[in-house]
């Protein structure tokens, strides 16, 4: 039965997310109604979906689902996100001359685009709660400091994200225990 609950779920996310980040708000939604994981578990989930290669949302759904239930509970869950996104593009492509030459598909996607980002900013507004917060329910300023640090070292020194990433977690290493 878990199975088909993670099959239908992130099948459900991939029809009404647009993909990458914002599949997040729907897949934490999932999993903390159906009791399967905590904020703070799904938070460490998304962390991991960033770090490893490939899509982010097919990255979740597997450690998701393998979390939830194993290996068949990973399959189920990737082959429920992937699912839609593989029916519709190939219904669009199809279509693809058609939809390519429509207005009103144009002015559609002109409409999606702000939503999408509305959800990517919603998702980093929740998961900056959960990461940011000291046991003691208050802003931890440790780790507010090695977010800023990571976001100054992309941003202005123009690091890779890989040795972002190492510098976060030496300064989560070294400075966690203050936390």
């Amino acid at each position: 039965m878990i199975y088909l609950e993670l099959f239908l779920s992130f099948a459900m996310i991939g029809f009404t997310s647009f993909g990458g980040m914002s599949m997040i708000p729907l897949i934490n939604d999932q999993m903390l109604s159906h009791g399967w994981m905590t904020a703070t578990e799904v938070a460490d989930i998304v962390a991991i979906a960033e770090m490893t290669p490939g899509p982010l949302g097919l990255n979740c759904s597997t450690f998701a689902g393998s979390r939830t239930a194993g290996l068949p509970g990973a399959l189920c869950a990737s082959i429920g996100v992937l699912l839609p996104s593989f029916s519709i593009c190939m219904i669009v492509a199809v279509f693809l001359k058609k939809f390519r030459e429509n207005r009103r598909v144009e002015h559609a996607l002109c409409g999606i685009r702000p939503v999408c980002i509305g959800m990517i900013a919603a998702i980093i507004v929740q998961q900056s709660c959960v990461n940011y917060r000291s046991s003691f329910n208050g802003i931890s300023w440790v780790w507010t400091l090695i977010g800023a640090m990571a976001l100054l070292a992309l941003l202005k020194f123009k690091w890779s994200v890989p040795g972002t990433i190492l510098l976060s977690a030496a300064l989560g290493l070294l400075l966690g225990r203050f936390a």
